[in-house]
């Protein structure tokens, strides 16, 4: 029969100190043996971009009418058009009187009056309290856009299409057309699922008053014209 294995105070010293010796090390290594747990820490949130200025409010002259975004403007429902930002931006809205905020999504692009940055929806204006004041001091927070952007940009470049073509001999056929009383026209195709577009368009423009003025000057020569963002 196999004797109980005697307990460290049972041995004398000497054979004590010799069992710690040959234990330390294996616990030692039981221990390294053991995978270190790894904490990944979340990234901080990247920080919102911001502007302040004026906002104006619009509504009926515009309800049932298409957007820039190709959606049917709705008085009631909580957007806004916004010079520069990207389509389908969302923007918390704050009224800097009231403290009043509404989060609206940028369908349109306006306002053009001076010294306004963000034209919203009668909806969004009647949440903000600013129906009757016309325009109210504001912040905008970007909350979400399509694309990332790293400012709000201070102004958009413009160009005109005068045609889309799934065949590029036609597209070709009006370049050259406008080409004989027009400089910087280019052809620029699209991939479209198993179909290329072929997109005729006209000069680059920095604002857009500019870009509409030639426009008027293309339509009234039998033109069929789309002023695009570049």
């Amino acid at each position: 029969m196999t004797e109980p294995f005697p307990s460290s105070r049972d041995l004398p010293a000497e054979r004590s100190c010799r069992w710690l010796f040959f234990l330390l090390p294996l616990l030692f290594l039981t221990a390294c043996s053991i995978p270190p747990s790894i904490v990944k820490l979340p990234s901080p949130p990247e920080p919102r971009l911001i502007q302040t200025g004026i906002a104006s409010w619009y509504g009926p002259g515009f309800h049932g009418k298409p957007t820039a975004s190709g959606t049917i403007y709705d008085q009631n429902d909580l957007t806004a058009a916004h010079q520069t930002l990207p389509l389908g931006s969302r923007v918390m809205v704050t009224n800097l009187n009231n403290g009043n905020a509404t989060e609206v999504t940028i369908t349109d692009r306006g306002p053009f009056a001076k010294g306004r940055i963000i034209d919203l929806s009668y909806g969004a204006g009647r949440s903000l309290g600013m129906i009757g004041p016309g325009t109210i001091p504001v912040r905008l927070e970007v909350i979400e856009s399509p694309y990332r952007i790293q400012t709000i940009p201070a102004s958009l470049d413009y160009t005109l299409q005068l045609g889309s073509f799934s065949q590029r001999e036609n597209a070709e056929q009006l370049r050259d057309r406008l080409a004989k009383s027009h400089a910087d026209v280019t052809i620029v195709p699209l991939e479209a699922k198993d179909v290329t577009y072929y997109r005729v368009r006209l000069g680059t423009f920095t604002n857009r008053a500019t870009a509409e003025e030639q426009a008027r000057q293309l339509a009234q020569a039998g033109f069929p014209v789309i002023i695009m963002e570049k």
